[in-house]
């Protein structure tokens, strides 16, 4: 059983800057990728950047050149770096970690950008 927590959530103006970290635990597995999701109101969840264990990292194309993810393997944390914050980044934003086949979420942290 893998548990994930994220932090760094808020509001912040437009062309603002946030920092979400998430922190995986539990024991007995390997984990092959992590990564965020998101979801704004009245939309479908959508994979915003992951990062796997041999170093393939990929973007949704509305952050590329905004957004950074960093995965830290060994202790199992995972970092996204957000830029240029819009409005349409508005949204509750999900850690998750496939580990040994098995995918884990997060609660989901807010991030509200304001105009």
């Amino acid at each position: 059983q893998v548990q994930l927590v994220e932090s760094g959530g808020g509001l912040v103006q437009a062309g603002g800057s946030l920092r979400l970290s998430c922190a995986a635990s539990g024991r007995g597995f390997n984990i092959w990728r992590l990564g965020w999701n998101r979801q704004a109101p009245g939309k479908e969840r959508e994979s915003v950047a992951s990062a796997t264990r041999n170093g393939d990292i990929t973007y949704v194309d509305s952050v590329k050149d905004r957004f950074t993810i960093s995965g830290n393997f060994a202790k199992m944390t995972v970092d996204l770096q957000m830029n240029s914050l819009q409005p349409d980044d508005t949204a509750v934003y999900y850690c998750g970690a496939l580990a040994d086949g098995i995918g884990y979420w997060g609660q989901g942290i807010q991030v509200t950008v304001s105009s």
